[in-house]
């Protein structure tokens, strides 16, 4: 157990071998033992290596684990495997706390949602127009309408998908990754990413879901959830609502208000202008090069759209804690904070210096 832990915390801090050696003085040779498993770090070395780590002692001993299968990554071809080793440890270790947190619960009790799909969903799709309804077919199963989807996390985490915020540097070469846990549908996004990025990887995602299993051999799986995010997030009537039926040009600023209004890229509201038949290819490969011209295909204009954030397992916590399945010292520990901290937090006094600052 310990060796596999320590190898998981010091890949996940991004430290080589020889960099953990030396930051808590010993040779690389016993970093590589410790990982091996044919050696034990002394107490004083094991505080030592806990601290160079940023984890705490326990966290080597912890006897929860959980195996992330099924993943698949939305990333950079050029991404490191330093940053997806660091993006696995941290996703282990909020999916250990996760799991150790829904074990405490009593079996007669589901805090989570099981994550189902509609019946009514196509068994086979031959088409990339198809995506259309099934994308209407999901917001209609779950009560969304064609309103825009003003927090994705909590509409995806009401249906049962878990969903683990990292915040491990990524210099934005990862947008998130999906897999599942004990059975449990799981998807992994970046904070570092933008407000509309991190939904379109979460409708992305939930593409995949939908999808697995249904689309024919001559579509492409990742080109289908894209289209798929893209409908689901503004689907074709509200576009056309909104841009109207037949146009030759549009204005940017119309992009800019679509993307605050339903939280899409302005340059995934174009490529749905051009699906939905709103505009030509020709124009929308038109404005693409101007986009471009512009710098806006890193960089869009104008204030950016806010993050998400999840709260479903700081919930579950306090919930947990309300009903005394877990004490307090095991909720600070849940939460990855101190118990002083814990305490101010839970009786609001964080809250109340802020709003006096």
């Amino acid at each position: 157990m310990f060796a596999e832990r320590f190898t998981r915390a010091r890949k996940a801090s991004g430290l080589s071998m020889q960099a953990l050696a030396t930051a808590v003085g010993v040779s690389a040779n016993a970093i590589k033992k410790y990982e091996h498993g044919t050696a034990m770090p002394s107490s004083s070395n094991l505080l030592k290596l806990a601290s160079a780590l940023e984890v705490r002692t326990e966290y080597f001993f912890r006897p929860i684990k959980v195996k992330l299968e099924g993943v698949e990554y939305r990333k950079r071809a050029s991404t490191p495997q330093k940053i997806l080793d660091r993006i696995n440890g941290d996703v282990l270790d909020q999916a250990e706390r996760w799991q150790e947190l829904l074990n405490f619960y009593p079996d007669s009790i589901k805090p989570i949602t099981p994550f189902s799909l509609p019946s009514t969903l196509p068994d086979v799709i031959d088409s990339y127009e198809q995506l259309e309804g099934v994308a209407t077919t999901m917001r209609n199963e779950w009560g969304l309408g064609l309103n825009p989807i003003h927090d994705m996390i909590d509409t995806l985490e009401s249906k049962g998908v878990m969903i683990i915020c990292t915040d491990v540097e990524t210099s934005k070469k990862f947008d998130g990754l999906a897999g599942n846990i004990n059975g449990l549908p799981v998807v992994v996004i970046s904070t570092a990413q933008s407000g509309d990025r991190q939904r379109f990887t979460l409708a992305h995602e939930l593409g995949h879901l939908v999808l697995h299993s249904r689309l024919s051999e001559e579509l492409d799986e990742e080109k289908a959830c894209n289209h798929f995010a893209g409908a689901f997030l503004l689907p074709s009537t509200s576009l056309i609502q909104h841009l109207g039926k037949s146009r030759t040009q549009l204005e940017a600023q119309e992009l800019y208000m679509l993307k605050h209004e339903y939280g899409i890229s302005m340059l995934a509201s174009l490529y749905r202008a051009s699906q939905s038949g709103v505009i030509s290819h020709q124009t929308q490969k038109n404005m693409f090069i101007w986009f471009g011209k512009q710098g806006w295909r890193t960089q869009e204009p104008g204030e950016p759209y806010p993050h998400e954030a999840t709260y479903l397992y700081k919930q579950l916590v306090y919930r947990a804690l309300s009903e005394e399945y877990i004490g307090i010292s095991k909720a600070a520990e849940l939460l990855g904070v101190s118990l002083s901290s814990f305490h101010k937090e839970r009786k609001l006094e964080v809250l109340n210096a802020a709003a006096t600052n």
